[in-house]
């Protein structure tokens, strides 16, 4: 898709002497930016948070992974 932009000088200048360096398109350079721009807020999106669902107050107090397990399979024929 063809579109037009308006770009600094000093900013297309460099970017035309860095595709050139490359050997590549002015296109390509810019395409490859905008992509790496994307990722990049992408990647920097705030991660998925869990809702805390819990009922009543104080939580899990049991820090032993032991006794956890225990009370996990407490009357259910395991551990």
């Amino acid at each position: 898709m063809k579109t037009t932009l308006e770009i600094a000088d000093s900013l297309l200048l460099e970017a035309k002497a860095r595709a050139r360096a490359k050997n590549m398109p002015l296109r390509r350079l810019v395409e490859e930016g905008i992509r790496l721009a994307l990722e990049r807020d992408k990647a920097s999106a705030a991660p998925f948070k869990l809702r805390d669902t819990s009922v009543g107050s104080g939580g899990m107090l049991i820090t032993d992974w032991n006794e956890i397990m225990r009370l996990a399979y407490e009357g259910r024929g395991g551990g």
